[in-house]
């Protein structure tokens, strides 16, 4: 047991939750690629991306029951240990919601019209610019823990958390302008394929909105 311990968490309590929101970051990544082939209609390269997004979300989600069967009940730190299994699962939606929207968009071969083509290039490639920072800041984890969540990495980590929130918002309002377009060919489009570009839209910003969650359990542990 001890040396299964050791092997999930390292040194640090926390370095599995940044192993965790690396892959869960990987996992989003795919979306650039995959949007690319679809909007290309190339769905051989697609489904071997979706392929890729599943075994990504797959290997998050066994890292994430691993850390939650394994974390000691007593960390010796300044964070209950509930804030950060709350952390975890915030992050494993990053990874879900990827495979959510890659799902959606498989399983019906769902075109992006060309009038929104690369508006939704653009909104997928800031979504993945916020799982980016989500993971950028949770990296800091092991710094504050050495640091006792006290001193300058507090404040380094609150730089990171204040531009992962101005990225979430550029994601808001992407999507409006998004919906706006789409809202505006409407009409030219099969009912259900537009209902369910809706909610390919909804998905994808909802991988920032996630990543902004990841930002916000931070925030807690820092205000402890």
């Amino acid at each position: 047991m001890a040396n299964m311990l050791a092997n999930i968490f390292g040194s640090s309590p926390v370095q599995p939750l940044e192993k965790h929101v690396d892959i869960a970051f990987r996992c989003a990544k795919k979306l650039k690629p995959f949007f690319t082939a679809v909007v290309e209609e190339d769905w051989d390269r697609a489904l071997e991306i979706r392929a890729e997004i599943e075994a990504l979300e797959h290997e998050a989600d066994n890292v994430k029951k691993e850390i939650r069967l394994h974390m000691p009940k007593s960390l010796f730190m300044p964070v209950p240990r509930e804030d950060l299994l709350e952390l975890l699962l915030v992050q494993d939606k990053i990874a879900n919601r990827t495979r959510d929207v890659s799902g959606v968009i498989v399983g019906r071969r769902m075109r992006i019209p060309p009038p929104l083509a690369e508006k939704f290039l653009e909104f997928v490639n800031r979504n993945i610019d916020a799982a980016k920072q989500a993971r950028k800041s949770v990296r800091e984890l092991d710094e504050l823990f050495t640091a006792g969540f006290k001193g300058a990495e507090v404040a380094l980590v609150s730089d990171l958390i204040e531009e992962l929130d101005r990225i979430e918002t550029q994601t808001d309002e992407q999507q409006t302008i998004l919906r706006s377009a789409l809202f505006e060919i409407e009409k030219t489009l099969d009912p259900i394929d537009a209902m369910f570009l809706y909610e390919a839209i909804t998905l994808t910003g909802e991988i920032a909105d996630m990543a902004e969650r990841v930002g916000r359990r931070l925030e807690l542990l820092l205000s402890q």
